[in-house]
């Protein structure tokens, strides 16, 4: 048997993605499991375990419908039995129903009812993991016992440096850290943690933003600047070789939990309960909890000028959380 999984197009949902990728290869144990994965992702197509081949999707060079149409046209030759698609997006079921697989499986979301061969209504206030495995259980009718979001690396974890990643990015506005608050958390942390340095991370169009963080820090001698200096291989290496990772609610924060490094989360606009990273060892989530509009699942904040959620982090909370999880590694 032959299956083709259609991955989510970000980063974090990707890596939430392995737990369903394991449960297929538990469920279908001979089968050969091949993925269509966003050509700026497939970097970390090789940390996941079970894959055997990657299709390397790209907007650009197939953009629209007829563009998606004619990528899944492509993918007929090599005859697979089933297709699932984790997207809820009508070009992935596009994609699906161009391929001609006899199974194509998903929610019945923008087209799910029509161009995919067996839809399911999409479970509401569960965690994305388990919504994702849900579509597994639905076709099979067998429940999923074993459930892990892993990534697959070769670091030594004996020999992790004295340094702690920092990310305060984040696509939506909602959840990125305010220039002035993450400052100030940094230079908490730089006080509290005297032999620790502190790599700060991100991609070249959050330079302009982390530069402004850095400048008028107190002990910038101990700040690496890795901002747009990384791609997606070198960022698991070093986030698995890190101490610990401090980070919003944001790929990096998957991305650390699924390597089973110790993960801080300051949360923001977006609910935990959905898409907080999955394993719960080693993780510490903190959000202030005091405003009436907490949780939103906005991208932008709509009643302050910035997110005033994550201006109020409690930054004691922070240097406990990260104490107690520097001292656990």
């Amino acid at each position: 048997m032959t299956i083709l999984i259609r991955l989510p197009n970000w980063l974090g949902d990707v890596v939430m993605s392995t737990a369903f990728i394991n449960a297929v290869k538990q469920t279908y144990p001979d089968a050969i499991i091949d993925v269509i994965l966003k050509k700026e992702l497939t970097g970390i197509g090789k940390f996941i375990p079970g894959i055997n081949k990657i299709h390397s999707f790209s907007k650009q060079e197939f953009s629209g419908l007829t563009g998606v149409y004619r990528f899944g046209k492509a993918l007929r030759a090599e005859r697979y039995n089933v297709f699932f698609n984790l997207p809820h997006s009508l070009s992935s079921a596009v994609m699906a129903r161009a391929t001609k697989v006899e199974q194509r499986i998903g929610f019945n979301k923008e087209g799910g009812n029509f161009l995919l061969t067996h839809s399911y209504k999409k479970p509401q206030g569960i965690h994305r993991v388990d919504e994702y495995l849900y579509l597994l259980e639905q076709f099979t009718g067998k429940p999923v016992t074993n459930k892990e979001v892993r990534l697959q690396h070769l670091i030594n974890l004996q020999a992790k440096a004295d340094h702690v990643v920092v990310n305060f990015n984040s696509e939506a506005t909602s959840r990125r850290m305010p220039v002035l608050k993450a400052r100030s958390i940094l230079n908490s942390l730089l006080t509290a943690f005297s032999e620790i340095s502190f790599i700060l991370i991100g991609s070249k169009k959050e330079a302009v933003y982390v530069n402004e963080i850095i400048n008028g820090l107190n002990y910038d001698n101990r700040i690496e600047n890795y901002v747009g200096k990384t791609d997606l291989a070198k960022l698991v290496n070093l986030t698995a070789g890190s101490r610990a990772v401090l980070t919003t609610d944001s790929g990096p924060a998957h991305l650390s939990n699924s390597l089973g490094t110790p993960t801080v989360v300051l949360f923001g606009a977006g609910n935990e309960n959905n898409t907080a990273p999955y394993n719960k060892k080693g993780l510490t989530i903190i959000r202030y909890g005091g405003l009436t509009c907490e949780p939103c699942v906005r991208n932008t904040c709509k009643l302050y000028d910035s997110p005033k959620c994550m201006e109020l982090l409690d930054e004691y909370k922070i240097i406990k959380a990260l104490s107690l999880q520097l001292n656990d590694t």
